[in-house]
């Protein structure tokens, strides 16, 4: 099959083009490498794929290459995904993550692709959860506390807009916390590749307010299988993916010092981050039945593999 992912020279991305590779898939990578970095997909160049350096602001520069490339799929991930950079820059974020996703949508419609698979988020799209019942379902209504989230439910409306108006088959999965290797510590589960580097270089980790707020930690392997199970399928709408557990900050900091055996790992505190979610967790019932997709990763077991790339 040929299938294009755009931002997949990022960390989540270049994880799945290389499955992608591996099941025999003709793969074009679209990225700008201005937070995706060519080191990524360095085996993935090698084994055959092929890399377009274009920004997603660029509609006539995406619109030429799904052109000429003729994806019969498109993983949609190319994103700003720095919350703080979103709430500072509002107008930035929504360029990339709105217009960008409509270029993409509309050389997609141009071209025939048959599918689009959308990279969203769900813990910033649902905003806090401390007063819901956890974990949460899709039907949860949506709040966000960043322009990161209220651009990536824009970006998810575009998809259904261009499904209503032209038939192009999508679906947008609502991500946990993703960790694993090549991790960027800019997006939300950046704690953990923080924290990784900070183990094996002998560091303390640095935690914002008390360090019980929680998130639900998904490994990328996890995502890169429900992300293949998306584009196989022709089911819409927005599918959250998750373990539907809650993990704090200090529940990383005890599993990390314990697999490298170091007990001097220990927190130092630092004063609270306005405007962080406290608490959050995702009901991944729906992908279960719709996707025949379940976490298989534990958050140990994720943690280990992760530490060990680094």
């Amino acid at each position: 099959m040929r299938t294009l992912v755009t931002g997949g020279a990022g960390f989540i991305g270049s994880n799945l083009v290389d499955a992608l590779l591996a099941r025999g898939d003709e793969v074009t990578v679209l990225d700008d490498l201005s937070t995706g970095r060519r080191v990524n997909l360095e085996g993935a160049l090698a084994g055959g794929a092929r890399l377009a350096e274009i920004d997603v602001r660029d509609g006539a520069a995406v619109g030429a290459l799904l052109a000429d490339a003729r994806p019969e799929l498109v993983f949609h991930l190319a994103a700003q995904i720095d919350v703080r950079k979103s709430v500072e820059d509002p107008y930035f974020d929504a360029a990339i993550n709105v217009g960008g996703t409509a270029n993409v949508l509309e050389a997609a419609r141009a071209s025939g692709v048959g599918r689009v698979v959308f990279i969203s988020t769900g813990g910033a799209l649902y905003g806090e959860g401390a007063d819901k019942q956890l974990p949460l379902p899709e039907s949860t209504p949506i709040a966000p506390l960043s322009g990161y989230g209220q651009s990536k439910y824009a970006a998810e409306g575009y998809l259904g807009l261009f499904e209503r108006l032209h038939g192009l088959s999508g679906m947008s999965l609502r991500l946990g916390n993703v960790y694993g290797p090549r991790q960027d510590p800019l997006g939300e589960a950046g704690v953990v590749a923080i924290f990784c580097g900070l183990l094996k270089n002998g560091g303390r980790p640095t935690v914002y307010g008390d360090g019980t707020q929680t998130r639900d930690y998904i490994y990328v392997g996890d995502v890169v299988a429900a992300a293949l199970a998306a584009g196989a399928t022709r089911l819409g709408g927005a599918v959250n993916i998750g373990t539907g557990r809650e993990a704090s900050v200090l529940d990383l900091v005890d599993i990390l010092a314990g697999l490298e055996g170091r007990e001097d790992f220990t927190p130092e505190f630092a004063p609270p981050r306005a405007g962080e979610v406290q608490r959050i967790s995702l009901d991944a019932a729906l992908a279960e039945r719709e996707l025949d997709w379940a976490p298989r990763t534990t958050l140990e077991q994720g943690l280990a593999q992760t530490l060990a790339a680094v």
